[in-house]
C-alpha cells in the first residue's frame, strides 16, 4: 500500500470538517485491535477531534488488555454511537465490527485501516496493507507521515499490537525491528508489555490449558490438521486471555494447519486457524471468515461434530501451500 493513502485518510479525518469520531475495533479483540483503537483515539484527540473508542459487543474483553494505555476508556456497545466520522481498525470485514456493523454500513464517512489480506474494503476510504505486520504498524506510518505526536502512551499501544501480532518478532520483515526500535526509543517498557500481554498466568489457568491440551486431536485432511477444543463450559470457567493463549499451541504444531475450536456461546463456535506453511486465510474465507495468510478465523454454528466436519472439509479443499511471494 502506498503511503499516499494517508492523504485521503487525513482529508476524511480533517478536524476542520468534523468534530466527533468513533473508533471501532473488532469483536473479541486482541492486542492489535485494542492498541489500534487506543492509539487512534489519542491521536485524533490531539488533532482536536472528540474521539471515542468502542467494541461492538457486551462480553468483557480480556483483562490483560487493560494494561494498554486508554483501554479502560473503551466502551462496549450494543450499537454504533453517533459521530461525524467512523474509523475501523484491525477489522477484516464489516461483520467483525459486531453490533456496530449496521450503523457503519449506513454511515457516509468511514475510514477503514487494516492489514488482513482478506479485507476487500468497506469504507469511504480504505487504507489496507496486507504486507504490514500489524494494524498498529500502519497507524505508525500514518501518524508519522501526518506529523502527529507519538508520546509514550501511544507508542505503548502501537508496540502492543506489533509484538503480539508478530509472535514476539518471530515472523515479519526487517521493518518491524526498525519500528520496534522507534517505539522503544519513545519510552516503551518492553519487559512490562511482554509480561502483561503474553507471559502472565495463574495455576488455575495452567490446569485448564493442560486439560484442553490433553484432548488434542489430529486429522489427515489436506496437509494435516491438529485440533484443540474449548467448549462453552471450559470458556465460562476461565478468562478470555487463557483461552486465547491456546492459539500459540496450535501455531507451534509444525507443518500443516492448527485449529482451535472455541464455543463462545452454546452452538456458536469461533474457529481459529494457524499455520507456518499453508494459506489459512482461504480456509477461513470459505467458512465466511477471513484473516491473514498464516492466521485467520471464522464463526461456525452447530454442534462440535458438525463444526469439525465443516472445518475438515475446508482445510482439505482450501489449505494451499504458502510461500513468502504470496504475502507480497
Amino acid at each position: 500500500m502506498a503511503d499516499s493513502g494517508f492523504t485521503a485518510a487525513d482529508k476524511l479525518a480533517d478536524p476542520a470538517e468534523i468534530s466527533t469520531a468513533v473508533v471501532v475495533g473488532h469483536i473479541r479483540p486482541d492486542a492489535d485491535a485494542i492498541g489500534s483503537v487506543c492509539a487512534t483515539v489519542a491521536v485524533l484527540r490531539q488533532r482536536g477531534i472528540d474521539a471515542t473508542g468502542v467494541i461492538g459487543q457486551r462480553e468483557p474483553i480480556a483483562t490483560n488488555l487493560y494494561t494498554i494505555p486508554g483501554c479502560a476508556d473503551i466502551q462496549l456497545v450494543e450499537r454504533l454511537p453517533e459521530a461525524d466520522l467512523v474509523v475501523t481498525v484491525d477489522c477484516g470485514d464489516l461483520g467483525r465490527t459486531g453490533t456496530c456493523a449496521e450503523g457503519i454500513g449506513a454511515h457516509d464517512r468511514v475510514l477503514v485501516i487494516d492489514h488482513h489480506s482478506s479485507n476487500t474494503g468497506f469504507g469511504t476510504v480504505d487504507v489496507i496493507d496486507p504486507a504490514a505486520e500489524s494494524t498498529t504498524a500502519i497507524l505508525h506510518r500514518w501518524f508519522t507521515a501526518s506529523g502527529d505526536g507519538i508520546d509514550r502512551d501511544v507508542a505503548h499501544a502501537l508496540y502492543a499490537g506489533l509484538v503480539t501480532d508478530t509472535g514476539s518478532f518471530r515472523w515479519g520483515g526487517a521493518g518491524m525491528h526498525l519500528l520496534a526500535a522507534d517505539l522503544i526509543g519513545r519510552g516503551v517498557d518492553t519487559r512490562a508489555v511482554a509480561v502483561d500481554l503474553m507471559d502472565a498466568t495463574t495455576p488455575e489457568s495452567l490446569r485448564i490449558i493442560g486439560r484442553v491440551l490433553a484432548g488434542v486431536e489430529t486429522h489427515p485432511d489436506g496437509p494435516g490438521m491438529t485440533v484443540l477444543t474449548a467448549d462453552h463450559a471450559t470458556i465460562t470457567e476461565t478468562n478470555p486471555e487463557t483461552i486465547e493463549s491456546l492459539t500459540e499451541f496450535i501455531r507451534a504444531t509444525g507443518q500443516g494447519v492448527g485449529v482451535l475450536l472455541k464455543e463462545n456461546l452454546p452452538g456458536v463456535w469461533s474457529v481459529s486457524f494457524r499455520s507456518t506453511d499453508h494459506d489459512v486465510a482461504s480456509v477461513a474465507t470459505s467458512l465466511g471468515g477471513g484473516g491473514h495468510l498464516l492466521a485467520a478465523g471464522a464463526t461456525v454454528r452447530g454442534t462440535r461434530g458438525t463444526v469439525l466436519a465443516a472445518v475438515r472439509r475446508a482445510v482439505g479443499g482450501h489449505a494451499h501451500p504458502y510461500t513468502p511471494e504470496n504475502d507480497a
